[in-house]
């Protein structure tokens, strides 16, 4: 990676971190599913003015279903089940050895060296911190979370499996950031009207006051427009195992967020644990002597008309 990526990296790392304690002081009297529906479909309003990325259907479906509409419905359940926002952005980067695994898998991208390793260190960090206090976090909410992780996961494989939707345009990641969502709206609210409830649903929308506002706009505007649109980025024109790693931040700033504004003040343990994910990351982009052959990547085409393009 260049120094340029990794700054945006960094960069979406420290939304992404602040997003889990803006979803858990906006979402109270919101039910999760509804909250996530109404988050993407002002997302997908940003289809009318931004051009359909030259990618196929197939493409635009998965990450839809699985980057966006699988993470974030089993995410904010997961937080309105009672888990802390510092340990759900903890749990939630299994993701990074899952999204290692499944490329290897699925792209025979084998990670360097010095990857793994950033990795193995990384998983250390994040098992001293859930050492220091995921025990008390409620079991389903848990399990709720990592399989979020999971889902993220192979949305990074299949977003990196589809190389650059525009190569000449940088308008290409956020097409297909803005294409994808208009997936999640109406899955989500259904699932919500299944699992939720009418009433809970009608409920929502009578509490839906400004702090739901304002955090609707904080998750749709900077977190999924220019938060996935700088991801989906990175994912095309780098390994998979070079970018992901970075997301180990996030934690680091979920947990210092929700300390200064929540009182979840970090113990030793999660204060140890966050420095290791640190070095972890930087362990896992350290350059090496000889550079990894590229992998090659298809470039989709078009599907339909793609306007704009």
């Amino acid at each position: 990676m260049t120094r340029r990526d990794m700054l945006l990296a960094a960069a979406v790392a420290t939304l992404w971190g602040f997003n889990f304690v803006v979803i858990d002081w906006g979402m109270e009297g919101i039910p999760p599913l509804f909250f996530v529906a109404v988050r993407f479909a002002v997302v997908a309003l940003a289809a009318v003015v931004v051009p359909r990325p030259l990618a196929s259907w197939k493409t635009i479906v998965g990450i839809g279903l699985f980057m966006s509409l699988g993470q974030f419905a089993l995410l904010y359940t997961s937080i309105a089940l009672g888990l802390q926002p510092g340990i759900a952005a903890l749990l939630l980067q299994a993701q990074v050895v899952l999204t290692i695994v499944v490329a290897a898998l699925a792209l025979r991208e084998r990670p360097t060296r010095m990857q793994t390793i950033g990795v193995l260190v990384g998983t250390v960090g994040l098992g001293v911190v859930a050492f220091g206090r995921g025990g008390d976090a409620p079991a389903l909410a848990v399990v709720l979370c990592l399989l979020a992780a999971f889902s993220w996961a192979i949305g990074n494989v299949i977003s990196r499996h589809a190389g650059p939707v525009a190569p000449a345009k940088r308008l290409g990641a956020l097409s297909l950031t803005v294409w994808s969502s208009l997936i999640v709206p109406l899955p989500a609210l259904g699932l919500s009207a299944l699992i939720e409830g009418p009433d809970a649903i009608a409920a929502g929308i009578a509490a839906f006051g400004w702090r739901p506002i304002v955090s609707t706009l904080y998750t749709a505007g900077l977190c999924t427009l220019v938060g996935y649109a700088i991801f989906n980025a990175l994912l095309a024109r780098n390994r998979s195992a070079s970018v992901v790693p970075w997301v180990l931040l996030a934690p680091v700033v979920a947990m210092a967020s929700a300390a200064l504004l929540l009182g979840q003040v970090p113990n030793l343990w999660e204060t140890l644990g966050g420095l290791v994910l640190v070095a972890g990351v930087f362990v896992a982009n350290a350059p090496t002597r000889r550079a990894a052959r590229p992998v090659a990547t298809r470039t989709p085409a078009p599907a339909g008309h793609p306007c704009g393009h």
